[in-house]
């Protein structure tokens, strides 16, 4: 259950931290807030449904009712991100962008929320199946402790990040922002996991010293035979009544070896020692390293995938057929379909290759039994009481472990032939081996991707989605839309370039670069039906009323002139243009010539005034 939650945790955690701040949210508040409450209420609702039936089961159907209920509470949780707009409403916590691991803690908090109604509806069918009784307010407490650890250190990691950029050191912010800062930053968030974290969760999960006695001598005495030492402690997880045990903290000063007092009470001495035996495998096999290193892969190879990933998007013609038909702004359709793909990838990447690595260093930890005690059998008979105790569950499957029918048949085997072992060893090295070396080609390949190139070329379509969104937002703001017809000349769109100068010359009559840009266009497209020399000497002459007598206003002024048979006064527009802009004469007096050796042709002139 711990590595389902975990997953859930990730995918919520991703997403909210990937989702982008929108302007203007999709739907109106007036809309979105009535719709949050009738999810949140109809998810209280059909939880309680879930769990009335499964009530009437064992604690099989329970744990069954609570994973369905928390998948669907993650697809709920990507409703508000992506169709409700929870960024947009939690974003004034990040204080101004300062701090935003407070927005992204805020958006964890709505995820708790919907597991808390959860969990309220819970409540009952868990009194009964575990024989505790406790409040709303306890129970609820009891689970956020129990999940609390899971997402601790991203919290810890976020706040303390973002504290740390606060710092008026701009060269240490720098350098944190930096590869090598990002590296340096992990590397100490290890340390801080190693040194502090095991007794963190030790508080959380409220787990007690096992008293001393003769139960407690005979597993210290049996973990000083294969030297290794731990604290050992009782886990009260579900009420201490699950058959399990653990192990975690990688210092041996702060190493908690976790038990159950379900599985004391039903195991003998040897079995017992069977199943620290397979706990110490994790330790000596280093298996609580790996696991970082099976993060740290994820992590750099998403970051090495983003900017590709983002670019083949944006390079897409659906994209932008998705953008005309959802009517959202691209940054937050890029930012929705790059999250989805690399959430998808998360997924896989945890329910395949990961879970293929924890089953296998499961099955690692149980062989060491052999060394331990030199024969699998009283773990194997360990395995047995379990799988019939908890329900019959010994052919029963997961993604993060064998069955337990499966381990029991491994260790036979093994039993059988001790080379098994070695080589069940050497697959699991091999495979790590071959997992750093697809992460680098992965990562080295992805870096080689020549994006920068491709990226110039599509930045120019979707720059254009992006300012005609913002125009459709901000509909009275005249530089967007002027932006818009710049963008709009340079792909050869003179028609909607037109329409955008003009509506920007509406906006701010008295601004002169628009005037001027919107002259030159009438006077200049190649497309000839647009051309209108009347209204371009109008534009050009409120251009040169307001821009002071500018060389390239003058120089459109001039050219309209011209196009209206006003050559003499083009002439002296243009020597004025000279005086104003002595820096361009040349090109001043190549048109003076071209005034007086012609008439006005169609063919766009060198763009001096274009902007």
């Amino acid at each position: 259950m711990i590595y389902n939650n975990l997953i859930y945790f990730l995918v919520v955690i991703f997403v909210f931290s990937g989702a982008t701040d929108q302007e203007v949210p999709w739907l109106a508040p007036s809309l979105a807030v009535p719709l949050v409450c009738l999810l949140f209420y109809s998810f209280y609702r059909l939880a309680g449904r879930v769990f009335s039936r499964a009530g009437r089961g064992g604690a099989t159907r329970y744990f069954r009712a609570e994973k369905k209920l928390s998948i669907l509470a993650v697809f709920l949780f990507v409703a508000l991100v992506f169709v409700l707009d929870a960024r947009y409403y939690l974003s004034p916590l990040s204080l101004g962008g300062k701090l935003p691991a407070l927005e992204d803690l805020a958006g964890l908090g709505l995820f708790f929320l919907l597991l808390s109604l959860m969990w309220l509806q819970a409540r009952p069918v868990y009194q009964k199946l575990f024989h505790r009784s406790y409040s709303a307010v306890a129970f609820l407490r009891s689970n956020l402790q129990a999940n609390l650890p899971i997402v601790l250190p991203w919290i810890v990691l976020s706040l303390a990040f973002d504290l740390l950029l606060t710092l008026p050191y701009p060269r240490f912010t720098d350098f944190l922002l930096s590869p090598w800062g990002d590296l340096l930053f992990f590397l100490f968030f290890v340390v801080f996991i190693a040194l502090f974290f095991p007794p963190m969760i030790r508080r959380l999960w409220n787990c007690q010293p096992m008293e001393d006695g003769p139960l407690r001598r005979e597993i210290e005495q049996f973990c000083r035979s294969q030297n290794f030492s731990s604290d050992i402690l009782y886990w009260p997880l579900f009420e201490g009544k699950v058959l399990t045990a653990g192990i975690m903290g990688i210092l041996p000063k702060l190493r908690y070896l976790l038990v159950t007092r379900a599985l004391l009470d039903v195991l003998d001495k040897e079995e017992l020692e069977s199943v620290v035996a397979h706990e110490i495998g994790h330790v000596k096999k280093r298996h609580i390293v790996l696991f970082i290193l099976l993060f740290l892969g994820f992590s750099i190879l998403a970051g090495a995938a983003a900017e590709p990933l983002a670019v083949v998007l944006v390079s897409s013609n659906w994209f932008y057929q998705l953008l005309d038909w959802l009517r959202v702004s691209p940054e937050g359709l890029l930012t929705f379909l790059s999250s989805v793909s690399v959430l998808v990838l998360l997924v896989l990447y945890f329910r395949f290759l990961f879970g293929f690595f924890i089953r296998n260093f499961e099955r690692q930890a149980d062989l060491y039994v052999f060394k331990a005690q030199g024969s699998s059998q009283p773990l194997i008979r360990s395995f047995e009481k379990i799988a019939a105790l908890s329900g019959n569950i010994r052919n029963k499957k997961n993604w993060h472990h064998f069955g337990i029918g499966e381990r029991i048949d491994f260790l036979e085997k093994c039993e059988n032939n001790r080379h098994l072992i070695r080589r069940h060893d050497i697959e699991v090295y091999v495979s790590l081996v071959l997992y750093v070396f697809c992460i680098g080609a992965g990562i080295w390949t992805l870096h080689l991707m020549k994006t920068d190139q491709q990226a110039e070329r599509v930045a120019a379509r979707y720059g254009l989605a992006t300012l005609e969104y913002r125009v459709k937002l901000h509909p009275e703001n005249s530089r967007a839309y002027q932006e818009l017809g710049r963008l709009f000349l340079e792909n050869r769109m003179e028609e909607k370039a037109v329409e955008a100068y003009a509506k920007a010359h509406i906006l701010a009559p008295r601004q002169a670069d628009i005037a001027n840009n919107l002259a030159w266009l009438l006077l200049t497209a190649q497309d000839k039906s647009l051309r209108d020399s009347v209204r371009a000497l109008q534009l050009a002459e409120q251009a040169e009323r307001f821009g002071k007598g500018q060389g390239p206003i003058l120089d459109t002024l001039a050219t309209a002139l011209w196009a209206n048979g006003r050559t003499g006064e083009a002439l002296d527009v243009e020597q004025k243009a000279v005086a104003q802009d002595p820096v361009h004469q040349k090109y001043y007096h190549a048109r003076m010539e071209e005034f007086t050796r012609t008439k006005w042709k169609s063919r766009p002139k060198k763009e001096l005034n274009s902007e």
